[in-house]
């Protein structure tokens, strides 16, 4: 027994909408987590961030950040080796907002060392946001946990 040209298309669609209908489904059970709970008000203030990373890119001193097996280090430029820092470090997770962590600046010998005994071995986007006096810096890099 032979199948026409015309059951033919009509399996071939039925399993197209079969595929579709099962790729709703998976996608219905997906969990989503946004950047931030108050992103709106977040993008109205990131004027701030902007001139924030303009200060960091006219610095003469780059922000460096490596990691050992048991910290994170983040190294100020030499600029400000004998200034006092204030601010704050963000460790955004994409994979799970459980896994954000955040971090005070409160030092003055230009180097900030945070402790890995509660992060996972993720890919990090470090988010630094500091002041020095009245001027504000902010420098955003990633950093991968899963070799390190």
């Amino acid at each position: 027994m032979t199948i026409g040209w015309g059951w033919k298309i009509t399996i071939l669609y039925s399993v197209f909408v079969a595929m579709i209908v099962g790729l709703v489904i998976a996608s219905s059970h997906q969990k989503i987590d946004l950047v931030s709970k108050d992103y709106y008000k977040d993008e109205i203030a990131y004027q701030k961030v902007l001139d924030a990373s303009k200060n960091q890119a006219s610095l003469e001193g780059a922000l460096t950040i490596h990691a050992d097996g048991r910290e994170i280090f983040i190294e100020f430029p030499k600029e400000f080796s004998d200034k006092f820092l204030t601010g704050n470090v963000k460790l955004y997770s994409a994979s799970h907002q459980e896994w954000d962590r955040n971090f005070p600046i409160n030092t003055s010998g230009g180097r900030l060392s945070i402790p890995r005994s509660n992060l996972q071995h993720t890919l990090y986007t470090i988010k630094v946001s500091y002041t020095v006096g009245e001027k504000s810096y902010y420098s955003e890099s990633q950093l991968d946990l899963h070799a390190s």
